[in-house]
Formats: C-alpha cells, sequence, structure tokens
C-alpha cells in the first residue's frame, strides 16, 4: 500500500513538473521583446526601389489580403476564415498609431522571417510568413520602401474572433516549433535561371503552396503532399502536380495566360479566391509570372494522360435510369446551365466552356462546383472578366445535390462524390 501511494505521488509530483515546465516553454516560446518606435520617411527610399517592391507585393498578393474596401488600400479589415476561427487582417499602411509608421526596418524583417509584431506579438499564421522568411534580404527592403510610401490610412485592427483555445497565443510558438522553418532559400543551380526564379517567386513570395498543399489537424502542410491540393476559403485548390484533376493537359503558355488573365483554352476561368491571385498576377512583371508558370507547368507534366470526353451538350439519362435524382439533375442543368454551356465558349457573354472541360467537375471534394452554382462567377469591382449568375436563390439543395451528381457522372465520367449532401448542407450560403 505504502509502495502505490509513493508511485500515486510520483506521477503527481511528474505531472505538475510537465505542467510548469510546459507552462515556462509556452511564455517562452510566446514572449519576444518590443521593437523601438522608428519609422521611416518616405523620402528616404529610391524610386527604383519602391518599384521592385510593388512588383513584389503584387507577386505575393499582399493587397488581396489586406484590403477590405479598395478605396482604402492595404489598411487590413478583411476577415479571414480559418478552421480555427476568424483572423482579420492588418493595416499596413504607414500609419502611424494604427499602421506600421512606428516599424522600423528591422521591426518588418522580423514580421517576416518569424511572424512577431513591432510589439512582440505572435503573428497568426494566416499572415504566410513560413513563406516569406525565404524572402532575400534586399526582397524584403524592397517592400517595406513600397509599404512606407502608401499613403497613410487610420484603420484601428478588428478583433480576430478564434474558437478556443486557439486564441491563447502561445500555441502559435508551439505551431512555430514544427512548421516555421528559417533556413534561407536554396537555389537549384541543376536548373535554368527562369525555373529558379519561378520556385523562388512560387514558394518564399506568392506563397502558392499556402493553397495547394493539404494540410494538417493542426493546420500544418503535411509533410511530403507538397501541391498534392488543398483548400483557400471552403474552395478546393486542385492539386498542381501529378494528381492534378485537370481534364485537358496544362500547356506552360496556357498556365501563364491563366495567371494572368484568369481564362486560357479549354479551361475554365477563375472563381472564388483565385480571382484576387489573377489580379494580382496581372498587374505583376509578365516575366515573373512566366517563370511561375514553367515552375508549376513541370509539376503539372506529371500528370497522367487521361481519356476526356469530348466536349458536346450534355445527355439525357437513359429511360430506364434507376436513380430518379440523375434525372432531376438533368432537369435542373437544362433550366439553369444548358443555354450557355451547351453552345460551347465564344466572344461573346452569352456562352459558356462545356462541362466536359471543367475542372470543378473532376476535382475530389465538390466544394469549388458548389460554389460556382451557388455564388456564379463574377470580376472582382472594377476587372473585366466572364461573368456566370449565382444560383443560391433559384436552386434547392434537393436540386443542387442533383446537379452535382448528375454533372459528375456526365459530365465528368468520374465517381459519385462521398457525402455530396452534407456538402451542400454546408456551402448553404448563411
Amino acid at each position: 500500500m505504502k509502495e502505490a501511494g509513493r508511485t500515486r505521488r510520483y506521477r503527481w509530483w511528474l505531472a505538475g513538473a510537465a505542467l510548469v515546465l510546459s507552462a515556462l516553454a509556452a511564455w517562452t516560446i510566446m514572449w519576444r521583446p518590443a521593437l523601438p518606435e522608428r519609422g521611416a520617411a518616405p523620402g528616404a527610399f529610391d524610386a527604383a526601389q519602391v518599384r521592385r517592391g510593388a512588383n513584389l507585393a503584387r507577386l505575393g498578393m499582399c493587397a488581396a489580403c489586406h484590403t477590405a474596401d479598395v478605396a482604402k488600400p492595404f489598411a487590413g479589415g478583411l476577415a479571414l476564415a480559418t478552421p480555427f476561427g476568424t483572423v482579420y487582417s492588418t493595416n499596413i499602411t504607414p500609419d502611424a498609431r494604427t499602421g506600421i509608421g512606428a516599424w522600423s526596418a528591422e521591426a518588418f524583417t522580423r514580421a517576416m522571417r518569424q511572424g512577431v509584431a513591432r510589439d512582440g506579438r505572435l503573428l497568426y499564421p494566416a499572415f504566410p510568413y513560413t513563406h516569406y522568411t525565404k524572402l532575400a534580404q534586399d526582397d524584403i527592403d524592397a517592400l517595406y520602401a513600397f509599404f512606407m510610401t502608401r499613403p497613410a490610412i487610420d484603420a484601428p485592427a478588428r478583433e480576430n474572433r478564434m474558437r478556443f483555445p486557439f486564441g491563447f497565443r502561445p500555441l502559435i510558438g508551439f505551431w512555430n516549433l514544427l512548421y516555421l522553418d528559417e533556413s534561407p532559400w536554396q537555389a537549384d543551380a541543376r536548373q535554368s535561371a527562369q525555373w529558379q526564379r519561378g520556385a523562388y517567386v512560387t514558394h518564399a513570395l506568392a506563397h502558392c503552396a499556402a493553397c495547394h498543399t493539404p494540410r494538417s489537424v493542426l493546420g500544418g502542410p503535411k509533410s511530403g503532399r507538397q501541391f498534392d491540393g488543398g483548400e483557400a476559403e471552403d474552395w478546393y485548390a486542385p492539386a498542381l502536380n501529378a494528381g492534378s484533376p485537370s481534364p485537358l493537359p496544362w500547356t506552360r503558355e496556357h498556365l501563364t495566360a491563366y495567371l494572368r488573365t484568369g481564362i486560357a483554352p479549354g479551361h475554365a476561368v477563375a472563381g472564388g479566391p483565385m480571382q484576387d491571385v489573377v489580379v494580382q498576377l496581372g498587374q505583376a512583371d509578365p516575366q515573373d509570372v512566366q517563370s511561375i508558370a514553367t515552375y508549376i507547368h513541370g509539376y503539372l507534366a506529371q500528370a497522367p494522360a487521361r481519356a476526356v470526353l469530348q466536349p458536346a451538350p450534355l445527355p439525357a439519362p437513359a429511360a430506364n435510369e434507376p436513380d430518379a435524382r440523375m434525372r432531376l439533375g438533368h432537369e435542373t442543368y437544362v433550366m439553369a446551365c444548358a443555354r450557355c454551356h451547351d453552345a460551347g465558349r465564344a466572344s461573346s457573354s452569352g456562352a459558356a466552356l462545356q462541362l466536359q472541360q471543367a475542372v470543378a467537375l473532376y476535382d475530389p471534394d465538390p466544394r469549388s462546383l458548389l460554389h460556382i452554382v451557388r455564388e456564379g462567377i463574377a470580376p472582382p469591382d472594377g476587372e473585366p472578366g466572364r461573368f456566370m449568375p449565382g444560383f443560391a436563390t433559384i436552386l434547392n439543395d434537393e436540386q443542387l445535390t442533383a446537379l452535382a451528381a448528375y454533372l459528375r457522372r456526365y459530365g465528368a465520367g468520374s465517381e459519385p462524390w462521398e457525402d455530396l449532401e452534407d456538402s451542400v448542407k454546408k456551402t448553404r450560403t448563411p
């Protein structure tokens, strides 16, 4: 009995010591010193450096996340939905009170490399510092020059809405231990200069893998699964490697056009979060975008050749089709989709891609297709682009489920999506 008592006390002592050590480790990981308020005067930067920083900001899609109101560029306030809660982007204009006007170049560099704000707070990894940490110092300096020469806008930060316990910032420190690699970018001398530039921009700046790589339950990229497909704002981000679901092989030229304009021959137009990416890349240096396409195409070219259904009007189910849902799906297609999509894409806005070529039908996840049908596709404010109306107020859940199931079978010729009804419910507009 005495031995058992001593064993229990020993275990409690070990548990207590572990808790104390964990708390100390958390505090050590969380705490970073605040850096002095020491901004830079706009006139301190060379015009060429500012122009270079502007191009880098476009390649990094900074405006896509840090602009909620186009009249207030880079003033933050955009809600970024994550599995752990909602993070609001911050003001990165040189406003001294609410932006980064009091940040020194050192503070800016620390944020980019380590995800630490000037006042020492750890930043949520919705800000992709795990990618930016690979940037060359002169590129970070050019970005700093660009942002410090933007118009200063007074825009206080909005409070994040994180689910318990993810609002406890020491957890970010543990996350950084697992996923933050601050080692410098390593070029591959065996590849061409264009490929190397594309690799650097893709990973260190454009952070394509942040959306196109699956993540673990902790929100970190799954090891060994680069470009295997992921998600962004509840849209499925397709694989960019041998697992690409694209029914039509990508050429480098078509990929370049798509990244700059959101449309390419034989491929669906950009929708959802990809639209903001296209807007930014469309304003970036074309040679840099071509470099991204060169690098990504090297992965897409690994996709096996597949037999593609020839584009044509989608057929009606056979008269003896046992699945009533297929008949309802075809009826819904004829009512809502056939007028544009059976015609095939043309210069007219009343024509659209025939759906055997639409990648959303081939995705292993139906969410992108469901969002497109519900919400439609509209170009960002003030930007040219293709338009598709949304059908959220026209189609009920039963019709949408039937339409998606019909398109999956008769458009893509693929196996049914699992848990389609549940996906339809989850993508319903609140």
